[in-house]
């Protein structure tokens, strides 16, 4: 049994925590002592003392309290563990577009606090089926408007603790982190861990999903995705994207539907698909059908209607000055992977074919025979293939996709993100991210900032 917590201190020589030492977010407490009395001090008790302390001039005791976790910013560690110890490496994104306000903000004109709003689900209501089973749950209190809306380091410090508490039976753990956009106020932040919780109680894909990390993201308005160290989670090789609302911002096959009047038909099929409610392959068929008169030539228009999601251009462009093999895999359509591919630098675009009438030129309402439909079974297929056809093992590999029928290939490669997608990818997949730009995936690669400007400069 323990008998005490362990401190957060950045050596064991050091006399003062991480937090009193190293005051990364903020400015340092004020001096109270001049630099003669610390050289006096030093003289009389020890002349080796300062070499011992980094910080001698202790800062005010009222201000500054212990973490109670042991935080190395030091390659040797105060507290050794065996090598080839595996480590866990968190990725903590805040999420800019949904800072909090401040709750108990003063409206400046009238000079009274804002009404309180009211839970959805638990208002009355005539309708007896919407009629709430049992009162809601209570929201964990966001705390980012308390203390900032980045990844501060009472932000930083209770992340640590969470994992500290889930270790069973208790073991010590080693931790490090570095900002990887900015020192100041970051809003990504990169924690390393070791050793990882023992999985006899607790496997790495159930840490993935804990409560205790749910329930932090909700209060600090964060994301965080896991992952286990190696060279591999740092140099990957093959990158492989869904399209239609990944790459792209739109669903292809909603877009082709206005052309005949059937998008309200087509969208709401499109969603349930999506959510993993319908069988894709019959959904698809279904929504073919009702494209039945469709001019041949509506790819080339869709081309000025599609809208290429924010940072898909330069995530491909830092991809490829990486050397990495990037696909398409698409429940969409081929004319548009394949112009996709062109725009984008892609390596691979495979998708479903529609059947045109020659004749007519117009889309028959079918697919061509004897192509395969690229459901969530063949993406996962295609993923395979496409590494064992570059002779990239499956730990270099990373998936991102938004839909139900990206779960198969998201589970299969290394890192796999659900992007912006919807409610149940987001339960289900391994990872999952709701940010502004593509771009934030490359700082699950392990780049910072400065390294992604670098990168930039190779092909801009």
């Amino acid at each position: 049994m323990r008998t005490e917590r362990p401190i957060l201190r950045h050596s064991s020589m050091s006399g003062g925590s991480f937090i009193q030492d190293h005051q990364q977010y903020k400015p340092t407490p004020p001096i109270t002592q001049n630099i003669t009395d610390v050289l006096l001090t030093a003289g009389e008790n020890n002349k080796n003392s300062l070499f011992y302390n980094a910080n001698p001039i202790s800062p005010d005791p009222d201000k500054v309290t212990e973490s109670g976790i042991v935080h190395s910013i030091f390659p040797t560690s105060p507290n050794p563990l065996p090598a080839g110890t595996t480590k866990l490496v968190a990725t903590i994104y805040y999420k800019t577009a949904t800072a909090h306000q401040h709750i108990n903000t003063i409206n400046a004109e009238r000079g009274i606090l804002p009404s309180p709003s009211v839970p959805i689900g638990s208002a009355p209501t005539v309708d007896i089926e919407k009629l709430p089973r049992e009162p809601p749950a209570p929201e964990p209190e966001s705390l980012d408007h308390l203390y900032g809306p980045y990844v501060s380091q009472l932000c930083l410090t209770h992340f640590l603790q969470i994992l500290e508490s889930l270790h069973t039976p208790y073991q010590r753990t080693n931790t490090s982190h570095r900002c990887l956009d900015q020192e100041d106020q970051p809003r990504v932040v990169e924690v390393t861990v070791s050793p990882l919780p023992n999985p006899d109680y607790l496997s790495f894909d159930d840490l993935r999903k804990h409560e205790s990390i749910w329930r932090f993201e909700r209060e600090w308005n964060v994301e965080v995705v896991l992952q286990k160290e190696s060279v591999f989670r740092r140099y990957k090789r093959l990158a492989i994207f869904d399209m239609d609302s990944t790459l792209i911002q739109n669903e292809t096959i909603d877009e082709i539907a206005k052309f005949v009047g059937v998008e309200k038909e087509v969208s709401g099929i499109t969603e349930r698909a999506m959510n993993g409610e319908l069988d894709f392959t019959a959904s698809l068929k279904e929504r073919v059908s009702l494209l039945k008169g469709v001019p041949a030539d509506v790819f080339d228009k869709l081309q000025n209607i599609v809208t290429i999601s924010s940072g898909a251009r330069e995530l491909c462009k830092a991809l490829k000055a990486l050397g990495y093999q990037i696909a398409v895999l698409s429940g969409g359509f081929q004319p548009l992977a394949d112009w996709l591919a062109k725009e984008l630098d892609i390596d691979y675009a495979f998708a479903n074919h529609l059947a045109v009438d020659e004749a007519t030129q117009t889309l028959t309402g079918e697919l061509v025979e004897g192509k395969p439909i690229i459901d969530a079974i063949q993406k996962r297929t295609l993923l395979r293939k496409i590494a064992a056809d570059n002779n990239i093992p499956m730990t270099q590999t990373i998936a991102i996709g938004d839909g139900a029928n990206d779960l198969p290939m998201l589970h299969e490669a290394e890192l796999g993100v659900a992007w912006r997608a919807k409610s149940k990818v987001q339960l289900e997949a391994p990872s999952r991210l709701n940010g502004e730009s593509l771009t934030d995936i490359l700082y699950l690669l392990g780049l910072g900032d400065e390294d992604i400007k670098e990168l930039e400069s190779t092909y801009s």
